[in-house]
């Protein structure tokens, strides 16, 4: 029996029968992007078209019109020169109008839709797509045109249909300016919007309520831009007396959703990475879902607007730095109140050039309590932090940081006594890189504690991993470079930590033979002991087959929670 199982019924379970009653993740993901795509476009009819007399060619009409064989009775009658084009235009296609409108259901395409109203003469269309490119195509008389377009980078674009008839001397133009539903990211040097401890962004110095929430401003605070469409988070919980989980979403106007982004216990403070939507009013809002209060954090590292800015470019994970043996640090542990540099640029595939890059940095073997700040390097170390320890705690969280111009970051070990860094890269950000983020409202895809959403029952098993198509059977993902999904391990029964990675196979055919099975990945996503539920973001790539592997690289089993909350895709 091979080591892999496969979720959301998308496959068969090596040595079993297939999972009964199955839940189509990949075609919920699937209407998810559909959905966060589509935008509310632009329409200009009819009325709007811009009729244009064509001198070159009513000269030419003209000079038919007159040389023309005539008998005497028309003769006596017929206009010439240019009187003789009005009257032709006006007799001739008199009607000829355009109505154009775009929409979309990705983050960077267009679906024209060209509605031309005319007379019975052949016609030359031209779309100008409003980036340098155009399409040219012919019609006859009153037709009703169907086309699409990507763009590379997300922004706004002047779109414009010129329909022509050469016949009769006239043209029609009409169009309107088009945003891509897509956005693209800008890194932000660490910075602190919500300190409930102290007051920072909150009304005064006070816990969040059990069951309550606090609203965090991000639109026009720190130099985040206004129309900003989501942020980049680290959000840390701490000063905890109870269990409970926090959930991050736009807030006014927003159903809160059934899912989390970290869950706590009594005594510990737990960070998070959060990506999420911002609010019409320029807010997030923080849901404290445990019974008692606790202080909560927020640090803004990056944001994401409608305009050309940064791209994603995804990788299958790869470590950079591990000072237990050397990698890309110095050997041996990371000094109190010290920071090390490393080359995140030109190294492993990562181009020069880079804005910022996604990583998942863990700490471990930490010899007092602390915590890490991961920054560009550029000015002093940012008061923000991106993970807290205790001594003795192995803690891994995702980090989104700014890249220096020479391509390093820095990593500041903000505690009082030395410890071991890890750094993996699981993707960057570029002007070269195309994909844009769509987030949407997240939902759950696996919790394997409960017989639902295509799991048939049953731990994740040690030293085993879980396999989940995100692509419909047959189909491939339309330019999904990586999904934003929010891991949980809980009910853990020993020490360990997941690996995420993209399968270098697809999913068995239903009935088929079983995969082989997939190389053990190398990376870390984040890190448990026994009885600990730890959440951490993860940007993941499904590779060339649209599956994703989940590993349980403990010796003992534990459950798994999964959930989904954007895309990035460069179509």
């Amino acid at each position: 029996m091979t080591a892999a199982l496969v979720a959301a019924g998308l496959g068969i379970i090596p040595g079993t029968a297939q999972a009964a009653d199955p839940v189509p993740v990949a075609a919920g993901v699937a209407e998810a992007i559909a959905e966060a795509a589509t935008s509310e476009g632009f329409h200009s009819p009819a009325d709007r078209t811009i009729r244009t007399t064509l001198p070159a060619a009513a000269n030419g009409k003209a000079n038919a019109k007159t040389t023309a064989p005539q008998t005497a009775e028309t003769a006596q009658s017929a206009p010439s020169g240019q009187a003789a084009v009005a009257a032709a235009d006006a007799g001739a296609n008199p009607a000829l109008a355009v109505d154009v409108s775009g929409t979309s259901h990705t983050a960077h395409g267009i679906d024209l839709t060209t509605l031309i109203t005319s007379a019975d003469f052949a016609l030359g269309v031209v779309i100008d797509w409003g980036d340098g490119k155009s399409d040219t195509v012919t019609a006859q008389g009153t037709t009703e045109l169907h086309h699409s377009h990507t763009y590379d980078k997300s922004g706004e674009y002047q779109v414009k249909v010129t329909v022509t008839d050469t016949a009769n001397a006239v043209q029609a133009t009409n169009g309107g300016a088009f945003l891509t539903p897509g956005s693209d990211f800008t890194p932000h040097t660490p910075t602190r919007l919500l300190d409930t401890r102290d007051g920072t962004g909150a009304p005064a110095a006070a816990k969040v309520p059990g069951l309550g929430s606090a609203r965090v401003k991000i639109a026009g605070n720190a130099a985040v831009p206004a129309g900003v469409t989501a942020v980049a988070l680290n959000v840390t919980v701490t000063e905890t007396v109870d269990s409970g989980y926090v959930t991050a979403w736009p807030g006014t106007g927003y159903d809160r959703p059934g899912t989390s982004n970290l869950n706590y216990t009594a005594g510990r403070s737990v960070p998070n990475l959060v990506i999420v939507p911002v609010g019409e009013d320029g807010y997030v809002e923080l849901y404290n879902g445990g019974p008692q209060p606790v202080d909560l954090i927020a640090d803004v590292t990056g944001y994401f607007t409608r305009a050309s800015a940064g791209g994603y470019t995804s990788m299958t994970p790869a470590r950079f730095v591990d000072t237990r043996d050397g990698l890309g640090a110095p050997l041996g542990k990371l000094a109190a109140r010290s920071a090390f540099t490393t080359r995140i640029g030109g190294l492993q595939g990562v181009p020069q050039g880079i804005t910022a890059v996604a990583l998942n940095v863990t700490v471990t073997e930490p010899q007092g309590p602390g915590h890490l700040t991961a920054f560009s390097g550029t000015g002093p170390v940012p008061t923000a932090s991106n993970l807290n320890f205790v001594p003795g705690q192995t803690v891994a969280n995702a980090v989104i940081v700014p890249v220096a111009a020479d391509g390093t970051v820095k990593v500041f070990n903000g505690s009082w006594m030395p410890a071991h860094v890890v750094v993996d890269v699981v993707g960057y950000y570029s002007q070269d890189s195309k994909a844009a983020f769509l987030p949407f409202t997240p939902f759950r895809t696996l919790d394997t504690r409960e017989e639902a959403y295509g799991w048939p029952g049953g731990r994740f098993r040690a030293r085993e991993y879980i396999t989940q198509g995100f692509t419909p059977e047959g189909e491939t993902a339309p330019g999904v470079e990586a999904y934003v999904l929010n891991t949980t391990v809980t009910e853990t029964g020993g020490t360990g930590y997941l690996s995420v990675a993209p399968s270098p196979y697809p999913l068995p055919a239903e009935g088929g033979p079983a995969a082989p099975t997939a190389p053990r990945p190398g990376s870390s996503t984040l890190n448990w002991t026994a009885g600990e539920t730890v959440p951490n973001l993860v940007q993941a790539s499904d590779g060339d087959h649209g599956v994703i592997t989940f590993w349980n690289q403990g010796h003992q089993d534990a459950d798994l929670v999964l959930d989904v909350f954007g895309v990035y895709q460069s179509k």
